[in-house]
């Protein structure tokens, strides 16, 4: 500020300024003192009645003066306004100019009228040493200054040029420059204490931010000095320290402070707590009790103090563990899911005795889909909660339970080192954990499959155990029933040679090294062909051929028996074109190919392609596709019907036999199972099984066809009966390529049944084949 006066000051500096005015009255009683006593000096030396009349003056100026200075400290200052506080600078500008006019009119008269150098000099030196006074004064008003300036100076300039003394007149100009630096010093003065004063209310108004930040912050702060002394705290350090907030511990060392906590933390707490200065940078996690954690911050400041900034992270570290746990643990049953169970079993091997055994166990629900799909998934749910709650029950020291996936559980069990105990607690465990479960009012038998494997605790690798364990589990599973099987070396073998053969089956797949062979469904009476069977094959080339009821489960297993059936039928649909007259041809379908949407779209797709009538297409489905999906393969079947296809349900009575299926699912085609022919020529209860089925079926418009009729004597009671619209079996013939199919087909179209005819075909089904029987 160059100028304080050239712009608005502030009220409340303006106020200071003017309060500054009305202070420091010491100075004015010695200043009236000395103007009066350098008056009566001069009336004693000289007689001039004008000093005697100056002295009056003078004490009527002070009276004036002290009044209103009274008067100012009656005054409420925080409500003047500032029209009010220039009229206060105003009041005392007119008392201080008066008596600095009085001054100098005192040292004009004693030059120029009285003459007299004593009375001249005393008065200018009292003038003088006012004017000097001023700036220490009376820096808070320009006017002030200004006006008492003039008034000292003016008088003393007139009388000395009306004495007529022209080196007194040149000495009085001198007074000019006196008095503008007496006027810049005020000046520089005020300058000086307004930027302070503007400083100062910064100061002060960053101060109080700075303390409603500390104060209303969710962090708390707290510094302390090099030798651990408290410098700063704000009021979130002390609640979340439980500090007494009325105690003044600044100052005080940070750990005696903390260690006088009127909370209820440990003193295991307390101390930690307290040696936080004193330990590393960084952030620290405390937990305070059960439901409250502080996170601390800890950095260093150049002069060697510490800052910690710190806060309540309860909610967040409470969320943290529910994700956690969430992450860990199986929401449905509570018990550790597959990783975290891997964490804990190993920490628990490397942990428990040298030299000792343990044993991991799978468990698997027999026929828990049939629970679901029967019952419903609630009561799903709610049985493997009840097996979770039974196993966890009997889970001891030396025992860890978890949930793999779906229906499966798998256990840990240590402790001692002789394997026919460790295998008799695994059996043991496996048996009390089946039997009868009540729950929501049912009552439901369970059995469990189960694989195990012991090994060496210092061996336990929990991927390579889990293997081993499943390979075991798969092999009770072939028994069912509850079955328990304990892992054997040789598993492994079978294992890896399952896994080569996987691999050479997928590049089988991808080589399209995969052929198709045809069994032909003949008239019971063998008058005609008219069907044949799609049946896949694979050669390996150093296997040999392999059976399809082996690799046909493995490409279930791989994802790859949707791709198998796709080959095949596409393949079919090709070799039935070429077939002379309306022979048909019958593919198989697999859930998996059912549950495809886009299959009635690539059945479509491939008559099209073939230029194929769709009457001459028929899909088998097994009935437990039924009992899977009800619904959705309904609507699936319905779509393919619609389209000219013929639907077939194959090996019926395998399955879960439902006859109730037969009157609402879109079937043409009941092919029986081969089970129901044998014996049938000597089993008289097979025989009236299979005739309660067949007329059941015609009764409902189906077509019969009966698989694996091998004799002659099971065709001519079949013949007799009239148990089958058509027969499938090596009676007739074994699978055979398709040319074997089209010269069989043009010999249909060509002639007639004859003698000649029926021996060539005789003759062909008696002929080897070289590929393996289905």
């Amino acid at each position: 500020m160059k100028e304080v006066e050239a712009r608005t000051v502030p009220t409340d500096v303006y106020l200071s300024f003017v309060t500054s005015l009305f202070g420091n009255r010491g100075t004015l009683f010695t200043g009236m003192v000395v103007h009066i006593l350098s008056c009566a000096i001069i009336y004693a030396n000289t007689e001039s009645v004008f000093f005697l009349l100056l002295i009056v003056v003078f004490a009527a100026v002070f009276s004036y003066r002290l009044y209103g200075f009274h008067q100012f400290d009656l005054v409420d200052r925080a409500l003047l306004t500032r029209k009010e506080i220039q009229n206060w600078e105003k009041r005392y500008v007119y008392g201080a100019a008066l008596t600095a006019f009085l001054l100098g009119l005192a040292s004009a008269y004693a030059v120029a009228v009285l003459q007299d150098m004593a009375a001249a000099f005393m008065c200018i030196a009292v003038t003088m040493a006012s004017m000097v006074s001023i700036v220490g004064r009376n820096y808070g008003s320009a006017r002030a200054v200004a006006l008492q300036t003039v008034g000292c100076c003016l008088p003393i300039i007139l009388g000395c040029f009306a004495s007529g003394d022209v080196p007194l007149m040149l000495m009085s100009l001198l007074l000019i420059p006196f008095g503008l630096t007496t006027q810049a010093m005020a000046t520089g003065v005020r300058e000086f204490l307004y930027e302070n004063v503007v400083a100062s209310k910064e100061m002060v108004k960053i101060g109080d931010q700075l303390d409603i930040a500390l104060n209303t912050t969710a962090h708390a702060l707290v510094m302390v000095d090099a030798d651990g002394q408290i410098q700063v705290i704000n009021r979130r350090a002390f609640d979340l320290l439980d500090l007494d907030s009325r105690k003044g511990i600044k100052g005080s060392p940070f750990s005696t402070a903390v260690k006088e906590s009127a909370g209820s933390l440990s003193d295991e707490i307390l101390n930690k707590i307290a040696s936080l200065p004193a330990g590393p940078a960084g952030k620290v996690l405390l937990r305070l009790d059960a439901a409250r954690c502080l996170e601390f911050s800890v950095s260093y400041r150049a002069d060697g103090g510490v800052v910690m900034i710190f806060e309540d992270v309860s909610a967040r570290v409470a969320a943290e563990d529910k994700i956690l746990h969430m992450v860990r643990y199986d929401s449905l049953t509570g018990l550790p899911n597959r990783g975290y169970f891997g964490e804990c079993a190993l920490a628990r091997a490397q942990a428990a005795m040298p030299n000792g055994l343990a044993g991991l166990l799978i468990l698997d629900v027999d026929g828990f889909k049939h629970v679901n799909d029967m019952q419903g998934h609630l009561v799903g749910d709610g049985l493997l909660a009840a097996i979770a709650s039974r196993i966890s029950s009997l889970a001891g020291d030396g025992m860890l339970v978890g949930r793999l996936v779906g229906d499966e559980f798998i256990l840990l069990v240590t402790g001692g080192s002789d394997i026919s105990d460790m295998e008799q607690r695994l059996r043991s465990i496996h048996v009390r954990v089946q039997g009868r479960y009540l729950f929501d009012g049912r009552e439901l038998s369970v059995s469990l499959n189960g694989g195990c494997v012991i090994l060496p605790t210092e061996d336990f690798d929990m991927e390579a155990w889990q293997i081993k364990a499943d390979l075991a589990l798969n092999d009770a599973k072939s028994s069912g029933n509850g079955t328990l099987t304990l892992f054997r070396p040789e598993m492994d073998e079978l294992y890896v040679a399952e896994q080569s053969l996987m691999a050479d089956l997928r590049l089988a797949i991808d080589n399209h090294d995969l052929m198709v062979v045809y069994q032909p469904m003949y008239r019971p009476d063998g008058s005609h062909m008219e069907c044949c069977e799609a049946l896949v094959r694979w050669a390996h080339p150093e296997r040999g051929w392999i059976g399809p009821n082996i690799f046909i489960p493995m490409a279930e297993k791989m994802g790859l028996v949707s791709w198998i059936t796709r080959f095949v039928l596409d393949r079919a649909c090709r070799d039935c074109v070429a077939w002379s007259g309306l022979t048909a041809v019958s593919v198989n379908l697999s859930i998996a190919d059912l549950r495809n949407d886009d299959l009635v779209a690539y059945v479509a797709e491939v008559l099209e392609r073939h230029s194929l009538q769709p009457t001459r297409l028929h899909l088998e489905v097994t009935e437990s596709c039924f009992m899977d999906e009800p619904v959705v393969i309904s609507g699936v079947l319905n779509a393919l019907r619609a389209s000219g296809v013929t639907i077939a349900i194959d090996d019926f009575g395998t399955g879960f036999s439902s006859l109730s299926y037969l009157d609402s699912l879109p079937v043409d085609v009941l092919k029986i199972d081969r089970a129901f022919v044998t014996n049938i020529t000597e089993d008289s209860r097979k025989l009236k099984l299979l005739n309660g089925i067949v007329q059941l079926s015609r009764g409902l418009g189906m077509k019969i066809v009966l698989e694996g009729v091998e004799t002659r004597e099971q065709l001519a009671l079949i013949n007799q009966h009239q148990f089958a619209d058509l027969v499938q079996g090596y009676v007739f013939s074994r699978p055979i390529d398709t040319s074997e199919i089209a010269r069989l087909s043009a010999d249909q179209v060509s002639r007639k049944l004859s003698p000649s005819v029926r021996r060539r075909r005789k003759e062909a089904a008696a002929r080897p084949v070289s590929v393996a029987s289905r």
